[in-house]
């Protein structure tokens, strides 16, 4: 029964990567026969200035658009459980921009921030205040980024957080409030505590997700200004497909399947693995 799951993994999944190991020590240009070349591609990521740049703004990228969106999604989950005929209405609209394509998420954005007709700089005229170059300026473009992102994904943990919360009995919050425990109380000592397993799988899924950042980067300032926003994934691109250099690309891919790998690994080992607590 399991097997039709298992052969889609290997054919798509694990296949790809056993192929990719395989460029990563070749120079391939995807037009010649791979030439074998050791571990030079790997030598040279380690004096390459764009992807050392690229490393530094995807772990920016990561931290920034991680905490806020789990900390908003927690805030909007646990304001949203509730019984009220208009709550499913208020789910759904948080939800929506999660379902949504990257792209045409990103092109909104993309005209929210122009300098011209943007939104944004609408606003800031009507109240006098001077317009910006949202994307265009060096030190505020990551920040777009990230909250075009954040925006984007708090649906998600708002959903994930919401689930979490179903799962928590009631007779927790009703012995809090014959204790005379207060809102803030009960969320400190029983909400978050028990909510450890959900966040954990969050935090996981998060982090790998963040690391492979490329749509919004892509179509919204294409690694600019000043190779501010560039990151590991649109190097891998541009390398490889703009490039041509497929081994080279290959080795970034190895390098960015690695640090995943480590960090999941830390996140497990210094985590509790997402263990229940108990609050009694």
């Amino acid at each position: 029964m399991i097997f039709p799951a298992y052969f889609i993994f290997t054919i798509f999944i694990l296949v790809p990567i056993a192929v990719v190991f395989y460029y990563s020590i070749t120079n391939f240009n995807m037009y010649t026969t791979p030439e074998l070349v050791g571990l030079k591609n790997y030598i040279n990521l380690f004096t390459d200035e764009d992807f050392l740049i690229s490393i530094k703004n995807t772990l920016f990228y990561s931290i920034f658009t991680l905490f806020p969106q789990l900390a908003l999604g927690l805030f909007v989950a646990v304001l949203l459980y509730r019984k009220s005929k208009l709550l499913p209405l208020f789910r759904t609209a948080f939800y929506i921009p999660n379902v949504m394509s990257m792209v045409c998420i990103s092109m909104v954005w993309l005209w929210i921030f122009d300098p011209t007709f943007g939104v944004l700089n609408l606003i800031l005229k009507t109240f006098g205040a001077s317009t910006k170059m949202w994307l265009q300026d060096p030190d505020m473009a990551m920040f777009c980024v990230i909250l075009m992102s954040i925006w984007k994904s708090c649906g998600y943990s708002m959903v994930i957080f919401l689930s979490g919360l179903t799962s928590i009995p009631d007779s927790l919050y009703e012995a809090a409030s014959l204790d005379g425990g207060s809102a803030i109380q009960k969320f400190w000592y029983i909400t978050w505590p028990m909510l450890r397993p959900t966040t954990f799988f969050l935090l996981v899924t998060g982090i790998v997700n963040s690391f492979s950042v490329f749509e919004q980067v892509n179509i919204m300032t294409n690694g600019g200004p000043l190779k501010r926003t560039t990151t590991i994934v649109h190097q891998i691109y541009r390398r490889g497909f703009l490039e041509f250099k497929m081994g080279y690309a290959s080795a970034m891919s190895v390098i960015l399947l690695a640090f995943s790998i480590l960090v999941t690994i830390l996140i497990f080992k210094y985590g509790s693995g997402g263990q229940d607590v108990d609050v009694s």
